[in-house]
């Protein structure tokens, strides 16, 4: 009776179980998972917010297929304060990012076609793409090079079924940019090769540091691109359901995938008009809300390089952006018994790695948005736990 495309195992994880447990006894969890940042003790001008969506504009009934002008206005001037320009005629907004792969996979792909992603990355891809009857090919991220694309490998992988390639940057969870190198050799391969780009850029206001090397990954010129963004990250606004493809590449090729993406974004008319007649308010709201988000991170990556500096058995570099960490223990046991026993024992949550597809040996993967105290206990717990482990034979 139902379709195979969704017919996925549902059954809960050990991980789930254990929380389940915990949570039915009443005890008390470090949840290091929390990358909701509505839920982590951040002050939001709520009235700022709030005040746009009253309007009597939302009333109104007006659509357009793709977005309200003065909204994709509104998001290409954000593109702008980073440098990158895009005419709003180039934008097309929709209620999520998870959305906007769906309709460019519609666009781009027939059933049984193949899409490429990294790896390790969010565990999204193998949902949406199954939902569009196609097959997810990864290609590797190095961690000898600070995650590093392997280009050799995204060409070793194109298939004559290859259509497009997902670039995340920075990457969910290693927190890697696309560099400008490695944006120019993808873009000549993919246009030989007549195959998209598709940047997801939804955390890339949130660098940690400088690198003149990283790349918007609209820069790209020779093949079609699609850069994604959001309200969700950008302006820690989740609740809000905004977000948005802009197109890049060939004039031809722009204009074909917005014609296709018209009708597709016509078919659904999906995005409500509150936030599209507030999206410039909440655009503007959201700075100080990023602002207090990258005060958060700083503060918990500062806390992350102290707790595992000097003879720690863990490591834990510092990523480039985004809003998680990564840290390496010692294979001693397996991620999963790694984070039931940081659970069971300490009452510390973590993601073990192989949720990410993370390569051996042992990773764990923390958000860096739990308030400091929060987070702060937590890595002690863990360096704790670390530091009495034996050493692997």
């Amino acid at each position: 009776m139902f379709s195979r495309r969704t017919a996925w195992d549902r059954t809960h994880n050990r991980l789930t179980g254990a929380l389940e447990r915990r949570r039915r006894e009443g005890s008390p969890v470090l949840d290091l998972t929390e990358s909701n940042p509505t839920r982590v003790g951040l002050i939001y001008p709520a009235q700022a917010i709030l005040n746009p969506l009253a309007g009597s504009e939302s009333l109104r009934y007006d659509p357009d297929p793709r977005g309200s002008v003065a909204a994709r206005q509104a998001v290409a001037r954000t593109y702008a304060e980073r440098g990158v320009i895009i005419d709003p005629e180039n934008l097309l907004l929709t209620a999520s990012t998870s959305e906007a792969y769906g309709w460019l996979f519609k666009i781009l792909t027939d059933p049984g076609d193949e899409i490429l992603i990294p790896r390790p990355s969010y565990p999204l891809f193998d949902y949406l793409a199954r939902l569009e009857s196609l097959e997810v090919i990864p290609y590797p991220l190095l961690p000898e090079e600070g995650w590093a694309i392997d280009l050799g490998a995204i060409e070793r992988c194109l298939s004559p079924r290859s259509r497009a390639v997902v670039l995340v940057s920075p990457n969910n969870p290693t927190g890697s940019y696309v560099k400008r190198d490695q944006l120019r050799r993808l873009d000549s391969l993919c246009s030989e090769r007549g195959i998209a780009l598709i940047g997801d850029e939804v955390f890339a206001e949130y660098p940690h540091g400088e690198d003149p090397e990283r790349a918007a990954v609209l820069d790209a010129q020779q093949t079609l691109v699609f850069g994604l963004g959001g309200l969700s990250k950008l302006a820690g606004l989740p609740q809000m359901k905004l977000g948005w493809v802009a197109l890049g590449g060939p004039d031809a090729l722009k204009e074909e995938a917005r014609e296709r993406l018209e009708l597709v974004a016509d078919t659904y008319l999906s995005v409500n008009t509150p936030v599209q007649t507030s999206a410039a308010t909440l655009l503007e709201a959201g700075r100080s809300i990023r602002d207090s988000i990258r005060r958060r991170i700083g503060a918990n990556l500062g806390c992350l390089a102290s707790t595992f500096s000097g003879p720690s058995p863990c490591r834990a570099p510092s990523p480039e952006g985004g809003w998680s960490a990564v840290v390496q223990v010692p294979s001693v046991m397996s991620e999963e018994e790694w984070a039931i026993s940081l659970l069971e024992q300490d009452g510390v949550l973590v993601y073990p790695g192989f949720f990410f597809d993370f390569p051996k040996p042992t990773y764990l993967v923390l958000s860096l948005l739990p308030e400091e105290d929060v987070f702060r206990t937590g890595l002690e717990r863990i360096a704790a736990r670390a530091g009495g482990c034996p050493a692997k034979p």
